[in-house]
Parts: structure tokens; C-alpha cells; sequence
């Protein structure tokens, strides 16, 4: 069976990256030898952070060798960055940069290179919204779902909502949400560790604030077991 590594938002922090991505893979070799592990980012991987260029460097060289068993969902710093640059509208780059996108742009020019690859925005615009594990009933996603809508939410939800009804987890009505956990970051906990919300279905979020002092978290899902967490 396949283990799952789950990584929360990332905003820059590439170093972080590097570190967590070589801490899972000791407790991989350690703890589950000889399985097949699969990594998903769960986006926000530019802005704010002091190396964006970096972290999708990484990312890109990830899935160049992992190949399936590295997924990257796009964030809602992605989808600002890509209309920023892509819209041809003045408007949506300041908003861009006005949210972290200055931070982005800066990193680039100290790598030296200006302007921003198409290679990167192409990377950017392929990344999905939503990644689903039905073997396991986990759904990954940026920013959370439609408790009401699922699975037929509007892509934007996966990116940005904060809704109250999605962090309720106990007033969830939706049958194809039942037993199924939801995997998310886009809203920092406030204490830095992850959140993990049960009834009969289940919610973790994963943003704890790495760029704001806190914590770059993954979790382990391993087959139904406990969930626990690796951090850098």
C-alpha cells in the first residue's frame, strides 16, 4: 500500500521544502521500506517567502523524477500569480503584487532571472485544483469544498472559501462526503500545529503558517491509520 505525505503551504519557504522533503523520506526508508510513498502539495508554494523561485525549481525537479507520485495543487497565490502575469491587465498584476507577488518577482531577480520562465507559467497553469485517493476516502484540496455542492463546487471554492460551513464538519449533510477526510491548507491555525476536525466525516488543515513563524507541516496517511505529522 501506498503512503501518502500530505504538505501544507509553503509561501516561499525553500529551504523548509528541502529539509521537510529530506526528513519524510528518513522516516519513509525508516518506517515503511520497501512501499511506494506518494507526495502531495496542496499549493500556495509562491509569495510572501523570500525564495519562490526556488520552491518551484523544486517542485518541477520533483515531479520530474517521481512522476505520478508527486502532485501539485494549485493555490490560491498560483492562480493570483497566473493572472497577474497572464491577464494583460494592469489591475490584476498590482493586486498580484500587492498580496506577495513583490516578494515572488524579487526572488527571481536575485536567481537572476527576469522575466518569470514560461516554462514556470506553463508549470502554473497545469497544476490541478482538487486530488481525490478514493482507496483511502481522502480529498485533497487548497483551500477546502462546498459541504452542499460537493462533488459539483465551482473550482474557485477549492482555491479561496473560507466559509463557516466548510469548517463545520459536524453540520456536514453531504452523503458523498461521509467517511471521507478532507486535506487542506489556505488558512493558518493559530497555534502552528495542524487542525484535525472528526464527526462522520473528517478535516485537516494543514497550514501552519510556516511564512509567518510557524511551522511547514506534512501528514502521513498510511492505509487508515493514525494520522501523524513530520515538520520543519
Amino acid at each position: 500500500m501506498t503512503v501518502i505525505y500530505a504538505i501544507g503551504d509553503i509561501h516561499g519557504e525553500a529551504a523548509r521544502l528541502e529539509t521537510l522533503h529530506k526528513l519524510i523520506d528518513e522516516r519513509h526508508d525508516l518506517l515503511f521500506s520497501g512501499r511506494p510513498k506518494k507526495l502531495i502539495h496542496l499549493g500556495d508554494y509562491v509569495d510572501r517567502g523570500r525564495d519562490s523561485f526556488g520552491v518551484i525549481e523544486q517542485l518541477m525537479a520533483l515531479q520530474s523524477r517521481m512522476g505520478k507520485d508527486c502532485i501539485c495543487l494549485r493555490g490560491n497565490h498560483e492562480e493570483m500569480m497566473l493572472t497577474g502575469l497572464t491577464a494583460n491587465k494592469p489591475s490584476a498584476y498590482d493586486n498580484w503584487l500587492a498580496n506577495g507577488g513583490e516578494d515572488t518577482v524579487a526572488s527571481y531577480r536575485r536567481a537572476n532571472v527576469d522575466p518569470i520562465p514560461t516554462g514556470h507559467i506553463n508549470w502554473l497553469k497545469s497544476l490541478p485544483s482538487i486530488h481525490r485517493e478514493p482507496e483511502d476516502k481522502l480529498i485533497f484540496v487548497h483551500a477546502g469544498i462546498d459541504p452542499i455542492e460537493y462533488p459539483n463546487d465551482r473550482e474557485g471554492v477549492y482555491l479561496w472559501t473560507r466559509a463557516r460551513r466548510f469548517y463545520e464538519v459536524e453540520n456536514w449533510q453531504n452523503e458523498a462526503l461521509e467517511g471521507w477526510t478532507v486535506v487542506h491548507g489556505h488558512t493558518p491555525t493559530e497555534d502552528f500545529y495542524p487542525e484535525h476536525v472528526s464527526a462522520q466525516s473528517s478535516r485537516i488543515n494543514l497550514d501552519t503558517g510556516a511564512v509567518f513563524g510557524g511551522r511547514l507541516t506534512a501528514a502521513i496517511f498510511d492505509n487508515g491509520a493514525p494520522v501523524r505529522y513530520i515538520y520543519a
